[in-house]
């Protein structure tokens, strides 16, 4: 399976990236533009000889083919916003997006599948469940952070508004990642009790739990070691699924927060018209997107093995 789904990976990147680079040449301004119009000085002459410089004389596709190749010998060129290498800024960035969409992730999908799991064992608690399913997926994430931050931050003083620590060790790190990561887990949790919910239910009436229960098997057995590894895949689709929006979606969150990440730096990138560092930085969430998305496969195939048996 991954020998047939990593040239696809490969092929859906080169695609997206050539569209991404047509979208964004084809656009009205480039970098000499910009910096004609910041020194009056320029010259037609210091114009031209400038766009030859940087190769922005050549045809849109000649262009892409260099960019491409050149990313694929590791040569990532230089951000025109932060005036830095472009590997330099999107590294930071990814690796502060990674850590804080992991964490969230984990937290929503431990109380969302337990919190369906409570649903489908406990039909008289299904309500408060759905109910609190319904009241977390309606907050808007950025209300919800401004309301733990005035609650724990400002009222309580308990953890800090914002920002990222400068030193001080896991512990200190930990304090400054658990607003941001409570909002996130909260706004997402609803799908994985609903989904956990409904499939815990649907699974508790198959032959084979009736079975199990007939050979005397206790109801929490039968829950953990039965029926939730059935219920638990579909679940790894919408795992997929948000690893790759909150790569690039947790822009809210992190303007919220002051946290460097994937999700702000896109959206510099795009407004401060730094077009390589937005195209790495796209490709990026793109990557990360797609091989969650394997990542997700293999691991329903390892908890059903009869879907290896439809590819």
């Amino acid at each position: 399976m991954i020998a047939g789904r990593l040239p696809q990976i490969a092929i859906t990147l080169a695609l997206l990236s050539l569209v991404a680079y047509l979208a964004i040449g084809a656009m009205p301004g480039d970098p000499i533009s910009l910096a004609m119009m910041a020194d009056p000085r320029l010259g037609p002459a210091d114009v031209a000889r400038m766009r030859a410089l940087h190769g922005l004389d050549q045809p849109l596709l000649a262009r892409w083919w260099a960019w491409a190749t050149g990313v694929l010998r590791g040569e990532f060129g230089y951000s025109r916003l932060f005036a830095r290498p472009a590997a330099e800024v999107l590294w930071p960035a990814l690796r502060g997006s990674l850590v804080l969409l992991g964490a969230a992730l984990a937290l929503a999908a431990s109380l969302g599948v337990a919190a369906g799991m409570l649903a489908a064992l406990r039909p008289r608690w299904r309500g408060a469940v759905n109910a609190v399913a319904l009241l977390s997926q309606a907050l808007p994430a950025f209300w919800l952070g401004i309301l733990l931050i005035i609650l724990f931050a400002v009222t309580l003083g308990w953890l800090p508004a914002g920002g990222s620590p400068e030193g001080g060790g896991f512990a200190e790190a930990a304090r400054f990642l658990i607003l941001p990561v409570a909002t996130l887990a909260i706004a997402h949790l609803a799908a994985y009790a609903r989904h956990t919910a409904a499939s815990m239910a649907e699974v508790l009436q198959s032959p084979w739990i009736t079975a199990a229960r007939a050979r005397g098997n206790p109801e929490s057995r039968i829950a953990i070691r039965h029926a939730l590894p059935n219920a638990a895949v579909p679940l790894l689709s919408i795992l997929a699924l948000d690893a790759g929006s909150l790569v690039s979606g947790a822009l809210i969150t992190e303007t919220v927060f002051a946290r460097p990440g994937m999700g702000k730096l896109l959206t510099d990138a795009v407004m401060g018209n730094d077009n390589n560092l937005a195209l790495l930085a796209l490709m990026l969430v793109a990557a990360t997107t797609l091989l969650a998305t394997l990542a997700a496969d293999l691991a329903q195939r390892a908890l059903d093995p009869r879907l290896a048996g439809r590819d």
